[in-house]
């Protein structure tokens, strides 16, 4: 019995539909990966602020925690 030739169409349509139906299955995976890429932005853009803000010290900050 003779197999089917890969093509690069064939092996693409069956990435396409192997990572739609994994997505389908794995709503969570889905979500737990956008949560993630968005906490990293969030961090980036907090970073970025951080470094142009006025520095303030250590004692200041806890001082406002209390």
């Amino acid at each position: 019995m003779a197999e089917p030739a890969l093509t690069k169409d064939s092996l693409k349509q069956a990435l396409k539909e192997a990572l739609s139906e994994t997505l389908h299955e794995e709503r969570a995976l889905l979500r737990e990966a956008f949560a993630g890429a968005l906490e990293d932005l969030a961090l980036a853009e907090a970073i970025r602020e951080g470094r142009e803000s006025e520095h303030v010290d250590r004692s200041t900050i806890f001082g406002l925690l209390e």
